[in-house]
């Protein structure tokens, strides 16, 4: 808050500390989404972006620049865009995997062979939507691709921060349900959890925490794997609520230590966010290597 400061303390503090507050929801956001979708999905190595999350934001971006221009998309409201990215990723997280979920555990295997084939699917549809667009709308529509946390759209935080936290609070309630869930299907189910519902329900709140994130930070990829991966080699347990706790503290550590770092000793020689996707991809192929030797 205080490093490097000088000038006008009553600016700094109010300008810092919004960008402090916005940090921490994306680093709590993202820990807490992967987690859950990890639990959801039995499997570690898998992020929401696997499921085509990040490729179908990238996909609402492009048409909203096509239907309205680049001038139309840098005049629509920063609410109304986020509203329109939470109502899709909702809608898609429900629609597109919350009804193929049925009776055994090939469905789930079955949604993740979906949600990869979306993910291809929106994927072709950004590239082709692109090329329709001319230079100027698609370098509009570039700037929103990549991930930034030096211009975090800190006018969404009067709805994002109460958004994360009330996702969260259900999510906290319902840890001893994941811990459960975690014991697989049968094993859930037989101690009473409705594993279908269970699931959908766990879909929507990640589908909302990654709305949340991408609004204010733009896609990032492998920054839960990276964070999620952490945590479980420091917390040696399988019960959620370290977990999660561990997870945040760390996303918050790497996001927070990472900026005042790039901001304030390298002078904003390198960019955060590639460095993150970096490591995180790097931790990806370690956990693939690692379960391919055992």
């Amino acid at each position: 808050m205080v490093l490097g400061a000088r000038g006008n303390w009553s600016f700094i503090l109010v300008f810092r500390g919004t960008k402090l507050v916005a940090l921490v929801t994306v680093a709590i956001a993202i820990a807490v989404a992967t987690v859950v979708f990890q639990t959801i999905t039995a499997n570690r190595i898998l992020t929401p972006a696997v499921m085509g999350f990040d490729a179908l934001y990238i996909l609402i971006q492009a048409s909203l620049v096509f239907a309205f221009g680049g001038l139309g998309y840098a005049m629509l409201g920063a609410e109304l865009k986020f509203a329109i990215d939470l109502v899709v990723l909702s809608a898609a997280a429900l629609g597109l995997f919350g009804t193929l979920l049925g009776r055994g555990v090939q469905d789930l295997f079955r949604m993740l062979l979906v949600g990869v084939v979306f993910g291809v699917l929106f994927r072709s549809l950004t590239n082709l939507l692109s090329r329709l667009n001319d230079p100027s709308e698609f370098a509009v529509f570039q700037g929103s691709l990549f991930a930034s946390f030096n211009r975090i759209d800190t006018s969404l935080l009067i709805v994002t921060v109460p958004l994360v936290a009330v996702l969260c609070g259900i999510i906290w309630k319902k840890r001893t349900v994941l811990d459960v869930m975690a014991l697989g299907r049968e094993t859930a189910t037989g101690l009473g959890v409705c594993y279908q519902r269970e699931v959908v329900t766990g879909l929507a709140l990640v589908a909302g925490l990654v709305a949340v994130s991408t609004a204010l930070v733009g896609v990032v990829s492998f920054f839960g794997l990276l964070v999620s991966a952490l945590s479980y080699e420091f917390i040696k347990t399988h019960r959620h609520g370290p977990i999660f706790v561990s997870a945040s503290l760390i996303s918050i550590i790497v996001l927070v230590g990472g900026q005042a770092v790039f901001e304030r000793v390298l002078g904003m020689a390198a960019t955060l966010g590639i460095v993150i996707e970096f490591l995180g991809g790097l931790v990806f192929l370690l956990l693939i290597l690692k379960k391919v030797r055992t």
